[in-house]
């Protein structure tokens, strides 16, 4: 999570949390659906990648985001989410 020990702090530019993300390998699972897909399109052009971003509907449970998480990371592929966004619920 941001802010903790071995994560960027608190106050990240998302931009700056997309190479964090990058670097480190992993999905970024954030709430920020306004402006993160057009931070992933600036990444994107520069010419680096990410291994994708997950962004959860805060109308959505807790308990259903948690649910819905899980089962992405045992059903998913390696890569399967690079250089993507995907918004929670993915079913409907």
């Amino acid at each position: 999570m941001i802010g903790d020990l071995d994560a960027p702090p608190k106050g990240t530019l998302d931009p700056d949390i997309l190479i964090w993300c990058e670097i480190n390998k992993f999905v970024l699972v954030t709430n920020n659906r306004k402006s993160m897909p057009r931070h992933l399109t600036d990444h994107l052009a520069a010419g680096r990648h990410v291994p994708g971003i997950i962004t959860i509907n805060l109308s959505q449970s807790i308990g259903q985001t948690v649910e819905e998480l899980i089962i992405i990371a045992g059903a998913s592929f390696e890569d399967e989410y690079q250089d993507r966004v995907e918004y929670l619920p993915l079913t409907r």
